[in-house]
């Protein structure tokens, strides 16, 4: 099996264990959320650079649950359901940390990849404001936030600190 078939495999496995009370644009969003930068990590493990992704993954993370609880109560923060906690949005942040990390580091090569990566990602944000969830301008800062931290590297474990986004044409 290819590595690119493994990584798919392992995504669509998670897609397909997802809560299964949701309906299936919310369960797809829910199950990249995880599926992506799990995907990620398989490569950059395969790639001897877990620790750059691993320590990418904290600082994403930590920006997301900092500004859910700095700007909570704050208008851009309420979601559609009048809840707060809200501004960004987790979910998108955290598939489109794994999309762009494998689009930039693991398909730098393979735009139909990439293509495929981004394209899961933005049906995840899709899915948040679908679901009720978030209101767009949440899902566009978590996107954001998750591409940056995603395509950056940090320069651990013998990677150069650098800024790759892939899906070269």
């Amino acid at each position: 099996m290819t590595r690119r078939g493994r990584v798919t495999g392992c995504v669509l496995a998670l897609a397909v264990s997802a809560p299964l009370h949701a309906e299936p644009a919310e369960r797809f969003g829910t199950a990249m959320k995880y599926g992506l930068p799990l995907a990620a990590a398989i490569c950059a493990h395969r790639d001897h650079r877990l620790e750059d992704l691993a320590l990418r993954g904290v600082v994403q993370a930590g920006i997301v649950w900092g500004l859910k609880h700095a700007l909570d109560g704050q208008p851009i923060s309420r979601r559609p359901s009048g809840e707060g906690l809200g501004f960004p949005s987790g979910h998108s942040a955290a598939a489109f940390f794994g999309a762009s990390d494998l689009a930039g580091k693991c398909f730098e090569d393979d735009p139909a990849a990439g293509v495929a990566g981004y394209a899961a990602a933005g049906v995840t944000g899709w899915s948040r404001v679908h679901a009720g969830q978030h209101t767009p301008q949440q899902v566009w800062a978590g996107s954001l936030i998750g591409f940056s931290i995603g395509a950056a590297s940090f320069g651990i474990g013998g990677e150069d600190v650098r800024f790759s986004v892939g899906m070269r044409f």
